[in-house]
């Protein structure tokens, strides 16, 4: 058996948070920034399904086409096809020209980025956890267990951001 279990389980735990927290929110109320320099649930849900994206297939798979492109989900969040555009790095100006496409289409990338890494993650072996990825910088590499600590913990500082927004703006009812 692999040593995904863990990662899988806390993975899967904080996308049905998410989608929990987000079940009875409005597109007006998921769209709405707390303040200027605060990014909104559905900004929040779209970066982390980019992000995981990304990441299974730029980082793990080693830049094999993210669905961004080959599922024109950039054409229906009316974004340029730019794979490595995640949202990180954007000005409070920038995040806040932003346009959420609708919570359907939203929603559906989340999960079918989420569907896809768990397949993939569920896939690998130990010897696969054991691999050596490309990095950051040229030459500098990662073990795929590393990276998917990386992701994991991304995935649940985000999901957190999106439920503490759910409670904010609606109260308690993200974790049921």
């Amino acid at each position: 058996m692999s040593g995904t279990r863990t990662t899988l389980s806390a993975l899967e735990r904080n996308w049905n948070m998410v989608k929990s927290a987000v079940s009875d929110v409005d597109e007006a109320t998921m769209a709405v920034r707390p303040n200027e320099d605060s990014n909104s649930m559905s900004w929040l849900v779209w970066h982390m399904s980019r992000v995981t994206d990304r990441f299974i297939h730029f980082r793990l798979k080693v830049n094999e086409p993210q669905l961004w492109t080959i599922d024109s989900w950039h054409e229906k969040f009316g974004m340029p096809e730019d794979s490595n555009d995640m949202g990180m790095g954007w000005t409070s100006e920038r995040a806040a020209a932003w346009q959420a496409p609708s919570k359907d289409v939203l929603m559906d990338y989340f999960d079918k980025a989420n569907t896809t890494a768990a397949a993939y993650i569920g896939s690998l072996s130990d010897a696969d956890l054991a691999r050596e990825v490309p990095w950051n910088n040229p030459g500098e590499t990662m073990v795929v267990d590393d990276a998917l600590g990386i992701l994991v913990w991304d995935n649940i500082v985000h999901g957190g951001q999106v439920a503490y927004l759910r409670g904010y703006h609606q109260g308690m009812g993200w974790h049921r």
